[in-house]
């Protein structure tokens, strides 16, 4: 008798199976469209292995003849050897309300984990990442205002990734100086001239 129902049951689930979600996450981002939700949560909290030393917050544009003025305000995190371990670039076109945020982090990571971002205990903000090089990973999205508006009036940015044995690491940006910097002349302006 056992064996009838297996056999009714695997026709059933045939027919049936064109109608589930090919993935999990299929479902969730149909019901939240332009929503990014990671898969799977980590499986704790480790440490830092090695410190990381930020530098001071800097505002560079670009310019290009015939092209709006671009500005990046940004901040290096180094490790003890010099090495570029964290960066996070808010990136604004002259004339559009809307930046675009970029962090670059060290390869091996879990991907589908994203990265979260959280300025003094406050909301969590996911950014996904978008591509990886041989020697960094880099995860970006469209800047929430509040967000932008949270980090001109913080103290710290948290930035928490999961890494390949899914454990979340989290470091800490300073954010004192951020707002004025954004606000502030450029330390750099690259001019590019095209000759024809």
């Amino acid at each position: 008798m056992r064996q009838r129902r297996v056999k009714r049951f695997w026709p059933a689930l045939a027919l049936a199976a064109p109608l589930l979600p090919a993935h999990p996450a299929t479902a969730q981002q149909a019901s939240h469209p332009g929503v990014y939700e990671p898969e799977v949560a980590s499986r704790g909290q480790r440490g830092l292995v090695r410190q990381i030393k930020y530098g001071d917050w800097q505002k560079f544009c670009f310019k290009t003849p015939g092209t709006s003025m671009v500005c990046r305000t940004t901040i290096t995190g180094t490790w003890d050897t010099g090495q570029t371990a964290v960066r996070a670039d808010l990136i604004e076109r002259d004339g559009d309300s809307k930046a675009r945020l970029q962090l670059f982090v060290p390869v091996g990571m879990y991907l589908q984990g994203g990265t979260r971002l959280t300025v003094d205990q406050g909301k969590t903000y996911q950014v996904p990442y978008v591509w990886c090089m041989t020697n960094t990973c880099i995860a970006g999205n469209p800047a929430d205002p509040q967000l932008v508006h949270e980090m001109e009036k913080g103290q710290k940015l948290s930035i928490q990734v999961v890494d390949s044995s899914v454990q979340s690491i989290t470091t800490e940006i300073p954010l004192s100086q951020f707002a004025a910097v954004r606000k502030g002349a450029p330390a750099q302006t690259f001019q590019q001239d095209i000759d024809e």
